[in-house]
């Protein structure tokens, strides 16, 4: 496998952990507000761990969804600070070989 498809296979699995973890926080909060059934954190936490880091984040911000809860202020930007890590790690390898 050459480099680029390395690059646009990473990219689009990044795009779309990202996207679904903003959006699993949109609909949760749309949920919230609506009284309907919610999902659960664990899920939340689960999408943002999965390298959905930056969604969660985004996610959290745009909507003010659970920002007062401080296991979500404090787990979602180290997922993140964790994956850009990864990131740049796998980055380094792929490129210095």
């Amino acid at each position: 496998m050459n480099k680029l498809t390395i690059i646009i296979i990473a990219a689009v699995f990044l795009a779309v952990m990202n996207i679904i973890s903003f959006s699993l926080m949109a609909h949760d909060k749309r949920s919230a507000q609506k009284g309907r059934w919610r999902i659960s954190e664990k899920t939340l936490f689960l999408s943002a761990a999965f390298f959905g880091g930056l969604g969660g984040v985004l996610g959290m911000q745009l909507f003010r969804h659970k920002t007062q809860h401080w296991y979500f202020k404090v787990f979602f930007p180290v997922f993140l600070i964790i994956q850009l890590a990864l990131v740049g790690f796998g980055a380094y390898c792929l490129f210095m070989a």
